[in-house]
């Protein structure tokens, strides 16, 4: 097979994969036509569920792994997503290691904190709007999430049938910030009111009316020189003037110009909107700061703090003067203070930062309407470090891609069977992990993300150790796989199942062959399956079969569907999860096509059964299951059993379609 002998450094680099951590080689064989394996050494194989999700098991092992780029939750590129500096900046522009700011939950109190952007990338879906009671528009997909006061809801779904998920309503309100406010046009007339706020006259204490930048913050100081010399001003460097307190970077105009500052820099007896926006920009920089639940102006001279004031009431800021009108102080919540940084624009970003303050709903966040655009659109999504963020000013669900996608820039089709990653290394170090005290032995799930028992597993031969580390350690486990290559393992399965808990699933969606080809080229066969079937329930081990999807038209005659629950039986399975055709994005486009190809008839009614999304309506859903039930008592397989929620000890875990966590890429438990 050509596998030795081939080194990272000797083949070219984008097959390599250089900059993957870990790597140690990527290897094609002429056995594995258009494949290339990017061998790693992985840190870590035990993967942790999130806590969102509401898969019933938390831990899961995957030795493989292909790259997917058909992420489950994806807005629209131009969504404004809030920088950890008070900024807004269109999702499509962030990048990996960006800061921008998720929430945490401290004591049943959720707050915003800064995170960093883990990964990025886009994909093209069909795009719904979502209006809220303020006019917000926000264009994701229908799996988005969104978080609510009654916790995340998808952007779409039902109360019923296989489509049945958490989604949003007009009864619904979602928490955040509020809507961002559009940043001032920085102009003439901005940069004038800027340098009037930042610039202080030191009058008396200087010679030849001599001009202070009042901070020492570099940012202001950038923006103020750099207005400046836009205004023909030659600038110095200076200190505070003596008495003032430590000495600190400032500039100062020098004494050229001093005659022109003193007149441009006058306050205007009717300042233009522009020139108050700047104003309290630069007003801020020099002496604002952001105390809690509010920001304060202090150190204000009688004519800085009367023309502050006329430029918050103009602007609709709610402020209270204090002490004497030296201070003056705005309320109103994070909320208030982000719309007075985006609105007027400060430099400082270190003052414009609001960690720890607390995450809220609002009257104008309450869901008006949720409604499909009718187009497929280029959506974006990324990977923060708090699995959140903040879009449009809600806090927006992000999607847990697997690290993968930071260091492969795969797509959502092809490279998906033609990159795969193997953890080299994966049953020493899972080994490792599971002989740390501090495992409690938990259930762990094989097959849930990528199917450990592909062809490569033949080459590999990662299983066996992987089924030895966690039955050595004590912990039940469950596999599910369309491959065959598990015949290999069952005496290791069926020896180490008299100590730990072994669960077997096998995927079958159909009996023909000839379909079977067309639809999931490079798969064995269903009667290869059924075999596999039949020698896990000889070895003693329970196998449930998932027959999924069923698709209308092509498998769902009352003769397919006997044949197949028929053939099910027979090969001895513990029990059958049947599930419809899921059309998700990405998903829907290929089998559209392949369908327009080979069966055009059936191309008008996929589109009726499908009109509402993903899901198939909720007639063909009924109608489905009385004809399943009749099929499933005729045969003997409404026992339970796996995918059912009295499954014995064992079976393998599989939910219902209507409560699968997408997240995790469930889309693998599917054959399209």
């Amino acid at each position: 097979m050509r596998w030795d002998g081939q080194r990272a450094d000797e083949t070219e680099p984008e097959q390599a994969l250089l900059g993957l951590s870990g790597l140690i080689r990527s290897v094609r064989s002429p056995d594995f036509s258009g494949v290339t394996f990017h061998e790693v050494r992985a840190r870590s194989v035990l993967n942790k569920m999130p806590k969102t999700s509401s898969m019933p098991f938390r831990w899961t092992v995957n030795p493989y792994r292909g790259c997917s780029h058909a992420c489950t939750y994806c807005l629209s590129g131009d969504t404004a997503i809030l920088m950890a500096d008070g900024r807004t900046k269109p999702l499509a522009d962030l990048a990996v290691g960006d800061e921008i700011y998720g929430t945490y939950s401290e004591q049943g109190r959720r707050r915003y904190v800064r995170t960093h952007v883990l990964a990025h990338w886009s994909t093209v879906k069909p795009a719904y709007r979502v209006t809220l009671e303020d006019g917000t528009e926000l264009v994701a997909s229908g799996d988005h999430r969104f978080l609510t006061e009654r916790g995340w809801k998808h952007v779409t779904g039902s109360r019923f049938g296989a489509a049945q998920r958490p989604h949003l309503t007009t009864r619904n309100r979602l928490v955040g910030t509020g809507p961002f406010a559009p940043p001032p046009e920085e102009g003439p007339e901005y940069r004038v009111g800027y340098l009037c706020g930042a610039l202080t006259d030191e009058g008396d204490t200087a010679p030849a009316h001599r001009f202070r930048l009042a901070s020492p913050d570099r940012e202001m100081l950038r923006r103020a020189r750099e207005y400046l010399t836009a205004f023909g001003v030659p600038v110095d460097e200076s200190v505070s003037p003596p008495g003032v307190g430590a000495r600190r970077p400032g500039g100062a105009a020098g004494t050229a110009g001093q005659a022109a500052l003193a007149e441009l820099f006058e306050l205007p007896v009717h300042p233009g909107t522009g020139w108050q926006k700047g104003f309290l920009a630069g007003v801020f920089d020099a002496r604002g700061r952001r105390a809690d639940t509010e920001l304060r102006l202090t150190g204000l001279e009688p004519d800085t703090a009367e023309a502050a004031r006329l430029a918050l009431t103009r602007l609709v800021f709610r402020h209270t003067v204090e002490d004497g009108g030296r201070t003056i102080r705005l309320s109103g919540g994070v909320e208030e203070q982000l719309r007075f940084f985006h609105t007027v624009d400060p430099a400082a970003g270190r003052k414009r930062m609001i960690d720890g303050a607390a995450v809220r709903g609002m009257p104008g966040l309450a869901v008006a309407a949720v409604e499909p655009t009718g187009l497929e659109l280029p959506l974006f999504d990324i990977t923060t470090g708090t699995g959140d963020f903040i879009a449009n000013g809600v806090v927006s669900h992000n999607c847990f891609a697997r690290k993968s996608h930071t260091y492969l820039d795969f797509d959502s089709g092809l490279d998906f069977d033609t990159q795969v990653v193997v953890k080299v290394n994966a049953p020493d170090v899972l080994a490792a992990q599971v002989r740390k005290p501090g495992w409690a032995r938990e259930h762990v799930a094989m097959g849930t993300n990528t199917d450990p028992y592909q062809r490569a597993e033949g080459r590999y031969q990662l299983m066996p150790g992987i089924i030895r580390a966690l039955a050595d350690s004590g912990t039940p486990f469950s596999i599910l796989t369309k491959g065959t290559v598990l015949t290999r393992d069952l005496p290791l399965l069926e020896s180490v199942s008299a100590d730990v808990s072994v669960g077997l699933g096998v995927s079958i969606a159909l009996l023909d062959r000839e379909l079977q080809r067309r639809l999931e080229p490079g798969t064995p066969s269903p009667q290869a399956r059924l075999e596999l079937v039949r020698r896990a329930a000889q070895a003693g081990l329970p196998c449930g079969v998932m027959v999924a999807p069923v698709l209308p038209g092509l498998t769902d005659s009352m003769e397919a569907l006997d044949g197949i629950l028929g053939a099910v039986a027979d090969a001895g399975a513990s029990g059958v999860t049947v599930l419809p055709l899921h059309l998700r994005p990405g998903a829907r486009e290929w089998f559209l096509r392949w369908l327009g190809a080979h069966h055009p008839e059936l191309v008008p009614r996929y589109r009726e059964l499908y009109a509402g999304g993903s899901y198939v309506n909720r007639h063909y859903r009924n109608w489905l299951g009385e004809r399943v039930g009749r099929l499933l008592r005729r045969h003997g397989l409404d026992q339970g059993g796996p995918g059912h929620r009295d499954g014995g000890e064992g079976a393998v875990p599989i939910q219902r379609a209507p409560e699968h966590d997408a997240s995790q890429g469930g889309d693998q438990l599917s054959l399209l």
